[in-house]
């Protein structure tokens, strides 16, 4: 690989306001040392086991995924996180700062669940790691650190190169990126899997902002859940278990799309802006 070659550009841009809810697309993001900013700021957490509430499952949330989070206000550098609405399958939302935020959540699951916020601001922590959680230093279900609600790495990224290929071999299943939940899309030209080669490796955003690929994303069962127009699919995961098996440090062979990433450099990123890989 050559020292320095521009790969790509951003094409697209996602902030989820609400861990395992729908995000939000974004001409713009700033990035912080802690990913991008208001990502996964507000979780709902399980009174009754004290754990954050997850997609994953299924049978105590099914339709987690059909609900949709934004904020009411942009989010700012050294600021508390903004409030945000909550939209439900039915089209009615909700408010975070409402008094019957808890309430109307727990009726809907019947399940007893409050929606919790977490302040994430480059004050906290000098940390250009994070929160490198369940893959790394936790032990599996433990909770996320109280810092964030971030499933493990900062950044996450993906190209079109991977959906692409991923429709050639598996036609019947739709590989939209929607359903792989990633921070950054690449539009990318070269063919196949071509992010797998990422890992070790710099990427440059526009002129400020800078990532460390650290490895592989592995997926799960919410690559096949249905949102928006998506159907529930299981024959996505079972693709990726086909197509792009790969070993991930000492976890072992995990089926896996996009890659992991942390923040060597904080700055914005943009719908347009070139990428180049050192």
């Amino acid at each position: 690989m050559p020292t320095s070659e521009v790969v790509g550009s951003v094409s697209g841009l996602w902030r989820f306001p609400v861990k395992s809810m729908g995000g939000e697309q974004l001409q713009a993001v700033e990035v912080t040392e802690k990913g991008v900013l208001g990502d996964r700021a507000y979780a709902l957490i399980d009174n009754d086991t004290g754990k954050v509430v997850s997609a994953k499952s299924v049978r105590l949330f099914p339709d987690l995924f059909e609900f949709s989070a934004a904020f009411v206000e942009e989010p700012c550098l050294d600021e508390g996180m903004p409030e945000v609405e909550i939209t439900f399958p039915d089209g009615t939302s909700v408010r975070s700062d409402s008094g019957e935020v808890d309430r109307v959540l727990s009726a809907h699951f019947n399940q007893n669940v409050r929606l919790e916020r977490v302040a994430i601001s480059d004050e906290e922590s000098g940390d250009t790691g994070g929160d490198q959680d369940k893959l790394v230093a936790q032990r599996p279900g433990s909770p996320p650190p109280v810092e964030s609600f971030l499933d493990a790495y900062p950044m996450s990224v993906l190209t079109t190169s991977t959906l692409k290929r991923l429709n050639e071999l598996e036609p019947g299943s739709r590989f939209d990126e929607r359903r792989f939940r990633m921070n950054v899309i690449v539009d990318t030209e070269r063919p196949g899997f071509i992010e797998n080669d990422w890992v070790g490796h710099d990427l440059a955003f526009g002129e400020t902002t800078r990532l460390g690929v650290t490895l592989p994303d592995p997926r799960c069962v919410m690559t096949t859940l249905a949102q928006g127009d998506l159907p529930k699919d299981v024959d996505v995961l079972r693709a990726i278990v086909r197509h792009n098996n790969l070993q991930v440090r000492d976890l072992g062979q995990l089926p896996c799309v996009g890659v992991y990433a942390v923040v060597g450099m904080r700055g914005p990123v943009r719908i347009g802006d070139p990428v180049t890989i050192g």
